[in-house]
């Protein structure tokens, strides 16, 4: 795909921003079965996606795209079948990730960016944690959406975490805070 960097590069870049930055997340976009791909290369995107731990990733397989550098200057030489047995190995290296770094949430509290009533359960709020983790929480009384809330996280699934609601968070300005006063 022409990067313009090597892997260890980037590895490097990844332990320096993680160093800068503790608790950041990392997101990507991974395309299996780009023009030329080998089984090598797809191993070492396997064993990237287990070294960085990425908290999200957009993982697809390649499809010529008309118009585009690939389609007017590569073959798309690797059979469906290939593309996507390497997007599922993908996926699944993405997930077992994903749910070792969500567990260790468990326990930990965040403050939430309450974006609205779960679609699902209209007595469940989600929101959102500042690494962009979707979190959902019961909340006794609807609270508005833009509204901060202290969530301490109870479990942990692959892509959402499950807390209870500590107290709503008035912004900054105001330096209020209300306590969830429970039955």
């Amino acid at each position: 795909m022409a990067r313009g960097y090597t892997r260890e590069a980037y590895l490097t870049l990844i332990d320096r921003v993680k160093e800068i930055i503790p608790g950041c997340a990392i997101t990507t976009d991974i395309i299996s079965g780009f023009c030329g791909e080998t089984e090598e290369d797809h191993a070492d995107t396997v064993s990237l996606m287990k070294a960085v731990g990425y908290e999200q990733a957009f993982m697809f397989a390649y499809s010529e795209r008309d118009g585009t550098s690939a389609a007017r200057h590569q073959e798309d030489d690797v059979p469906e079948d290939v593309k996507q047995r390497r997007l599922a190995e993908v996926i699944d290296a993405f997930r077992t990730t994903a749910t070792e770094r969500q567990k260790e949430e468990v326990g930990r509290t965040h403050l939430v960016l309450v974006e609205g009533p779960s679609k699902k359960d209209p007595s469940v709020l989600t929101g959102r944690t500042r690494r962009n983790t979707l979190i959902h929480f019961p909340s006794p009384s609807p609270i508005k959406p833009g509204t901060y809330a202290t969530v301490r996280v109870l479990d942990a699934k692959t892509n959402h975490l499950l807390g209870e609601l500590v107290e709503i968070t008035i912004p900054a300005r105001h330096r209020t805070r209300i306590p969830v006063v429970s039955g």
